[in-house]
């Protein structure tokens, strides 16, 4: 396979190719340090805090798509092929403020300064991936848009403010070079494997899925990064030093997204953000349990792939697609095999994965006739929080009413996702009523002994698993007798509690 040993990008407009560049360094100290571009900040230095927010452009089917990322987390190397945009990019020519930075200041959003070029830079985005609706953007889109940038100055208010004053995106001067950066990403596309690094340490990308398995197959002990939304803390907050990297975000084909009828194949490389759509199309509550994932930034970086083959127990999709019944393709060499997903997880830090062996895809069958399906995150921030636990379930209802199968997903209750399979044993040829709904949560215990710690404890992790039993029943029939239930389905169940009549 052919190797080139350059990094190379568009800052800006400029080109830039670099050579001999560490795996792990970041976008953002790369920019402070070596560029000496200070608007780009460091807050938290994990993807939390929005300070260090930037744009990233990408060829998509041969149009510049651009997306909001964490510069802090986000290793230079894998924006080969991008183009960087950052607050001084959006200074016009003629000196003058940005429209985005005008809309700050016009609605009284500038801040302090340290979160300030963070917020522009996400609006900015959102600016030019959406046209706003009869000219005003909902405001939820824009929340969700500055979910992962924090304000303790001025409040969102005024900054919501701004968005909304934007509305429709008018033509600016980085439209104006669009053609010739267009022209130039694709010049700089190739299939050449990159391959960089310093003091004994490498950054390996691969152009091709083939490539990939190669890679990984000569490098067993390599770290394989996509989005490096957990990775990149691995750097910033452990200060862990990977010899060999391996970035999968050039892989053509491996985050592509196909329907096949009756499931959905998501490759690896999809993001939380280009999944979202698809998986929401089969449940509302797919959408809104994304929506969760994160924030922007990250759910532009992170992918499905990466947040199953980590194994992590409070990973928000796995238990989704366990109930579901998804099913897993990993791939060592040319040698493929599928296991049913809920199996990849062994143990506590522990996957079914062979050395040299990478995750490759994950197949997702849609809910079919009897189906009945929710998703539930329990957190104590609704935006950007990690859960306490996660719970997803998918019970099939035949025709006379009996309960002919149930899929019970947990997430954050033990060392790994995991299914209740006593509380699935107790529902099977029963009508799906409240009384097996009961029976079910009382089963619980015998499926986990959950842990304490800061995010909750064992005593209320067990309970609200079981009151999420009985509100999933209570919501899924029309009239379910003996139970009221008394959480808003709308705020994403961050309370549920379920109690029988008096």
């Amino acid at each position: 396979m052919a190797h080139r040993t350059t990094i190379r990008f568009l800052l800006g407009n400029e080109p830039r190719t670099l050579t001999d560049v560490d795996p792990t360094l970041t976008v953002l100290d790369w920019l402070r340090g070596t560029e000496r571009r200070m608007g780009t900040k460091e807050g938290c230095a994990e993807g939390d805090c929005g300070a260090c927010t930037v744009v990233v452009g990408r060829l998509v089917d041969g149009a510049v798509k651009y997306e909001a990322i964490n510069a802090c987390i986000r290793f230079l190397a894998t924006l080969d092929g991008c183009q960087l945009l950052m607050v001084e990019h959006l200074k016009r020519p003629d000196g003058g403020l940005h429209p985005v930075q005008q809309a700050m200041v016009d609605c009284h959003g500038s801040q302090c300064g340290f979160c300030t070029p963070g917020f522009v830079m996400s609006l900015y985005a959102l600016n030019r991936a959406e046209a706003a609706p009869e000219g005003v953007l909902d405001e939820q889109r824009i929340d969700d848009a500055l979910a992962g940038n924090l304000c303790r100055c001025t409040g969102y208010a005024p900054i919501v403010a701004a968005a909304q004053q934007l509305r429709d995106r008018t033509p600016d001067h980085i439209d104006d070079a669009l053609p010739t950066v267009t022209r130039a990403l694709a010049a700089l596309a190739d299939d050449a494997v990159v391959e960089t690094g310093r003091d004994g340490r490498r950054f390996l990308a691969p152009a091709t899925v083939d490539q990939l398995a190669d890679l990984v197959l000569a490098n067993p002990d390599a770290t394989i990064v996509s989005g490096a939304t957990d990775v990149g803390l691995w750097v910033t907050k452990h200060q862990k030093v990977l010899s060999t990297v391996i970035y999968t975000g050039r892989v053509a084909g491996l985050a592509r997204i196909t329907d096949r009828g009756d499931a959905l194949e998501l490759g690896a490389g999809a993001t939380f953000t280009a999944a979202k759509a698809a998986l929401g199309a089969l449940h509302p509550d797919l959408d809104e349990l994304l929506r969760r994932v994160g924030a922007e930034q990250v759910r532009n970086a992170g992918t499905i792939g990466g947040n199953i083959a980590n194994g992590s127990p409070i990973g928000d999709t796995p238990p989704a697609l366990i109930a579901l019944g998804a099913s897993l393709t990993l791939r060592r060499g040319a040698q493929r095999r599928t296991l049913p997903l809920q199996d990849y997880f062994l143990a506590y830090g522990k996957q079914d994965r062979q050395p040299g062996e990478f995750v490759e895809s994950v197949t997702v069958p849609k809910p079919g006739k009897g189906d009945l399906f929710a998703a539930y995150k329990i957190s104590k921030r609704f935006d950007q929080d990690i859960s306490a636990l996660c719970a997803c379930f998918l019970v099939t209802v035949g025709d006379d009413g009996l309960v002919t199968r149930a899929r019970l997903a947990y997430g954050g209750m033990a060392g790994t996702p995991k299914r209740a399979d006593a509380a699935e044993a107790t529902l099977l040829g029963r009508p799906w009523d409240a009384a097996a709904a009961r029976d079910a949560k009382a089963a619980l215990a015998q499926d986990f002994t959950p842990l304490s710690d800061w995010r909750a404890s064992a005593a209320y992790r067990l309970t609200v698993a079981g009151n999420l039993l009985l509100k999933f029943q209570a919501e899924s029939v029309a009239d379910a007798p003996g139970t009221r239930v008394l959480a808003q389905r709308s705020q994403g169940c961050d309370i549920a509690k379920a109690v029988p009549h008096a």
